[in-house]
């Protein structure tokens, strides 16, 4: 028994939502559940991942806005009645596994039956950011509870917080506008590499696994020199890891490499500022995505795989 994917979605923004994280979790959400045959109001649990959002909004939660945008219970709530739970996770690049790790105990207690997990981002605005590294897109996974083998095993956690100058990202106030400022250390890869493969063999030794046991590694960030790094620590080569066809992808990103990953035993991976990094087993088939490009009103293309 466990905690399964039902169905991922990707989108990418077009040039009128490249603006707006808020746009892109919302097109991705509707889409995730309208293919796996479900209504908003079906969702129990709306988690929101994303990290930077439109004119580097802090409140209130996106995952609200989100669940309003979509019509999840949206109206004010009845005693004794339904409703969907929704909140922001902050873990960057780690906070779609952040969220499975959440969504997971809900569903294990069976507190709840369906969980859908939002990651996007996208430049704040004009004038709101100096350099945005990131691609403005938007990621939908929807989590059930199956009986069987199939599911998400026991997530493992690595902290170097002596690592925490590697990654930073700050708002700062900038004339009447706040403006949010990157600092990024030029060893950042290997970093985060180091604390992936930590995640990573602690991860494979409790489930006693070994690399060769794996039918598939997905891991975030997408960038290639973090793959390359991962993957000489873990002894495979590079193109054994599968990581989003977006190297700029970020909080997104693991559910995009997810899309593209066999099916069978999975090692997931995740490693952001902080330093933090996770890992974890999954075990099921691949879950049906569907690619969305050029997500702008009245603008999509849609191509099932």
């Amino acid at each position: 028994m466990g905690t399964v994917i039902d169905r991922l979605e990707v989108t990418r923004a077009g040039w009128r939502s490249r603006h707006s994280a808020l746009h892109l979790a919302v097109t991705a959400a509707k889409r995730c559940l309208q293919q796996a045959g479900h209504a908003a109001d079906d969702v129990d649990l709306l988690i929101n991942a994303g990290i930077y959002r439109d004119r580097n909004l802090a409140e209130p939660a996106l995952a609200a806005l989100i669940q309003q945008d979509i019509g999840a219970h949206s109206e004010d709530p009845h005693p004794d009645a339904h409703g969907t739970f929704s909140f922001d996770v902050a873990n960057g690049t780690c906070g779609v596994l952040t969220a499975m790790q959440i969504a997971d105990g809900f569903l294990r207690s069976r507190a709840i039956r369906r969980a859908l997990i939002v990651a996007s981002d996208a430049d704040p605005g004009h004038r709101m950011t100096k350099d945005f590294p990131f691609a403005p897109a938007g990621t939908a996974m929807l989590c059930t509870w199956r009986d069987g083998d199939a599911g998400l095993g026991t997530i493992h956690w690595v902290n170097r917080f002596d690592d925490a100058d590697a990654y930073s990202a700050t708002v700062e106030l900038a004339g009447r506008r706040n403006v949010l400022r990157f600092d990024v250390a030029a060893d950042l890869d290997a970093r985060l590499a180091d604390a992936a493969a930590d995640a990573a063999s602690q991860c494979l030794h409790e489930a006693s696994l070994a690399v060769g046991d794996l039918d598939a590694i997905v891991a975030a960030p997408a960038g290639d020199a973090f793959r390359v790094a991962l993957a000489e620590r873990l002894g495979v080569a590079p193109d054994r890891i599968t990581v989003a066809d977006d190297a700029r992808m970020h909080t997104g990103g693991l559910i995009a490499a997810l899309a593209l990953a066999a099916a069978g035993r999975v090692l997931m991976v995740a490693a952001g500022g902080g330093i933090t990094a996770g890992a974890a087993i999954y075990r099921g088939d691949r879950p049906a995505t569907a690619d969305v490009v050029g997500v702008d009103p009245g603008s999509a293309i849609v191509t099932s795989r």
